[in-house]
């Protein structure tokens, strides 16, 4: 099992944490993710981070679909991936409708058939056997619709790219789950018990199942988000994932199309996934941190004192064993957490 570290997006202001992807690099980290919401692109400090290290991969851990036409990223992805000597990785996501049409201002459509359509574009791009050409129901290459000039014509790329990139996708609801099975190499669920594969693995297995080319685990990584937080105050270490959850559980969607409370509700949590959004959405953030349930924080995440966190790391290891996970992308975690982390599994 692999280790991975997670930047993430920055706040209000640009922070992008160095210092701790350095020693990442240092520890024989094998790669550090970057994100993007709202604020910050995952592009730019991708590129900024492969420009000041040596060794350890960077990927998007997710570029949002929506933000850019598939030749755009297929484009990025091969020119930070040729710039840094084969370092980059694609993580790619269709992100949700508040906002798709919310800030990119486009219709939220059908997420897992543009995830489709988005890869085979990208996938025609790298191997570039042909000139490019698709007409899919989000895509039309070249285009031919409203406005059209008729002058486009099929283009084969300039640049020659790896046709083996590894691309990943963010997923956690089954349709999501079987795509990635699919059509990528990768998948980063959000959050995961280790003891309850099922709730990714069997709808990953029907993906497979429906592959162009014959799939199975052991040539797929699945790359869960777990927060590390280090220390001997165990209600102190549990809060900022507490805060997370309770954002996502309670705030990151309408109470009819929440995908991370609906998966909350999958790994058992139904009832307090429902508390959590009521608290959340009617603007008492505090309490609804303050319902998110102890055990489902033991159940994806590391938190306490280093005996504590090496006791249920091996839950973790387990399911690494066993070839349910290729790669532990740690957020939240201190440069000493890391530090524990490396001594344990590399």
């Amino acid at each position: 099992m692999k280790l991975g570290f997670m930047a993430g997006y920055s706040p209000a202001q640009v922070n992008l944490p160095m210092d701790t992807v350095l020693e990442a690099e240092r520890l024989g980290f094998d790669s550090v993710w970057t994100a993007e919401a709202y604020g910050t692109d995952a592009v730019s400090p991708a590129a900024w981070i492969l420009a000041q290290t040596q060794r350890i991969k960077v990927g998007t851990a997710i570029m949002q679909m929506p933000a850019r036409t598939p030749t755009c990223a297929a484009m990025t992805a091969m020119t930070l991936d040729a710039l840094s000597g084969g370092r980059f990785m694609l993580g790619l996501g269709p992100s949700g409708p508040r906002v798709v049409e919310g800030w990119y201002g486009v219709p939220y459509g059908k997420p897992m058939t543009r995830t489709r359509e988005y890869i085979s574009i990208i996938r025609q791009v790298l191997a570039r056997k042909a000139p490019l050409e698709h007409e899919g129901v989000h895509y039309q290459i070249p285009y031919h619709g409203e406005g059209a000039t008729g002058l486009g014509s099929p283009m084969k790329g300039i640049l020659r790219g790896n046709p083996a990139l590894p691309i990943y996708t963010a997923a956690i609801t089954p349709n999501g789950l079987r795509t990635a099975g699919e059509v990528a190499d990768g998948v980063f669920p959000i959050w995961m018990n280790p003891d309850r594969f099922e709730l990714i693995g069997d709808f990953l297995e029907e993906g497979f199942a429906q592959a162009a080319r014959e799939k199975s685990l052991a040539d797929f990584d699945v790359a869960p988000l777990v927060y590390v937080v280090l220390g001997d105050d165990l209600e102190a270490c549990r809060l900022p994932v507490r805060q997370h959850l309770a954002l996502y559980i309670g705030g990151m969607g309408p109470r009819e199309k929440n995908f991370y409370a609906m998966y909350a509700s999958r790994m058992g949590y139904a009832a307090e996934a429902a508390a959590i959004q009521d608290l959340y959405l009617s603007g008492r953030k505090v309490e609804a941190a303050a319902a998110v349930p102890e055990q489902l924080i033991d159940d994806c995440a590391l938190v306490g004192s280093a005996d504590r966190i090496r006791d249920h790391l091996q839950r973790w290891q387990a399911a690494g064993a066993r070839g349910e996970i290729g790669s532990l992308l740690v957020g939240g975690a201190s440069v000493q957490a890391m530090r524990l982390l490396a001594e344990e599994l590399l």
